[in-house]
C-alpha cells in the first residue's frame, strides 16, 4: 500500500466516530434486566450474544437464563450514548453514566440480575 493511500485511511480512520454509553438487556419472559456500560458501543450487543451463546457472560444468572430460555427471550437496547471523542476520563463518565441508569431502574432481585450496591 502506497504512503499517501495509507495516510488517507488512516485520516478516515480518525474521523469515525466512537460512542460510549449505558445499555440495557431485558429477558422478555419475566421482565429482568440487565444494565451496563461501555466504552465503545459499536457491535456490543454482538459481541454479548457471542459471549452468551459460548457460556461466557460475566453474569451468571443472565447467563443461566440465556441458556435455558434461548436468544430469542433477550431484546438489548442502548439507554444512552455519549460521543467518546473529547472525554478526558471514560471511565469516571461510564461510572456515572451506569449509575443514573441504576438508580432510575433499580435492576436488582426480582427486577433484574444486577447486583444491589452494598451501603
Amino acid at each position: 500500500m502506497d504512503k499517501n493511500k495509507r495516510r488517507e485511511l488512516q485520516e478516515e480512520f480518525k474521523q469515525i466516530k466512537t460512542y460510549m454509553g449505558a445499555i440495557q438487556i431485558t429477558n422478555k419472559a419475566n421482565g429482568k434486566i440487565y444494565v451496563d456500560s461501555f466504552p465503545n458501543l459499536k457491535n456490543k450487543w454482538m459481541t454479548i450474544q457471542m459471549q452468551l451463546d459460548m457460556g461466557r457472560f460475566a453474569n451468571a444468572q443472565l447467563q443461566k437464563d440465556w441458556k435455558e430460555l434461548g436468544a430469542e427471550t433477550f431484546t438489548y437496547e442502548v439507554l444512552e450514548e455519549k460521543e467518546a471523542d473529547g472525554v478526558t476520563d471514560v471511565r469516571w463518565e461510564l461510572k456515572q453514566l451506569e449509575k443514573r441508569w441504576m438508580e432510575k431502574l433499580q435492576p436488582y432481585g426480582d427486577r433484574g440480575y444486577n447486583r444491589a450496591p452494598s451501603s
